[in-house]
């Protein structure tokens, strides 16, 4: 058994090892886009986008491109990146940590499906925050994350190797999304019964500025 949890750098060197579970034919390109095509719906401008964990697939960086969004991309697996690069060479795309790294500039629309779980749960909060704090007035977050009711952190194999996973809680994202100042646009348990849950919140300075307390 791997450390608990591992570092960002351990969990990339880990999804290095299972590229082909998203470039094989099995992979179901579909996974997740109907609820990006929903949050995209809710922009109110089409400029910038950002994909937090973007993988190798460039699923959402084709819709978003298709959309007319400027995307980029970062992983923290070094090999989905130089898939992701060969995949579509006119995309930027970054390696590197989402915790550490500093974002550029402000967002129409970012998106981390499914990476935000592989963070530990100790730096989620803050990340949550760094993300909304990304988004431009009126700017969309979709995001997945898992459903459970209380914070839970654990290992799961199904993918091959021990991969990490931690989430801060349902109500408790919820809440932090709407004292971040975000308008929660949707939720769905949307692969019950397995604790999957997708999000939409979209940032209003109107409602910014208040706490958790």
């Amino acid at each position: 058994m791997p450390k608990f949890p591992p570092t960002p750098v351990e969990t990339g060197e880990t999804y290095d090892q299972i590229t082909q579970l998203w470039t094989s034919d099995d992979f179901d390109r579909s996974n997740g886009m109907a609820v990006h095509k929903h949050a995209i719906a809710f922009t109110q401008r089409r400029r910038r986008a950002l994909d937090v964990g973007c993988g190798c697939s460039g699923r959402f960086i084709e819709l978003l491109r298709s959309h007319g969004f400027a995307p980029v991309g970062i992983d923290i697996s070094r090999q989905m990146i130089a898939l992701a690069c060969q995949h579509d060479p006119e995309v930027q795309f970054h390696h590197a940590d989402i915790c550490s790294w500093e974002l550029p500039t402000t967002y129409d629309l970012i998106t981390a499906w499914d990476s935000i779980w592989h963070v530990p749960l100790s730096q989620q909060e803050a990340l949550f925050t760094k993300l909304v704090n990304g988004l431009d007035e009126n700017g969309v977050l979709v995001l997945s994350c898992g459903g459970t009711d209380e914070p839970e952190e654990l290992y799961d194999s199904t993918m091959g190797p021990e991969v990490y996973y931690g989430s801060l809680g349902v109500n408790y994202i919820l809440t932090l999304l709407d004292n971040l100042g975000c308008r929660i646009r949707h939720v769905e348990f949307d692969q019950y019964p397995e604790l999957h849950v997708c999000i939409i919140a979209q940032k209003s300075s109107a409602l910014s500025g208040r706490s958790l307390d």
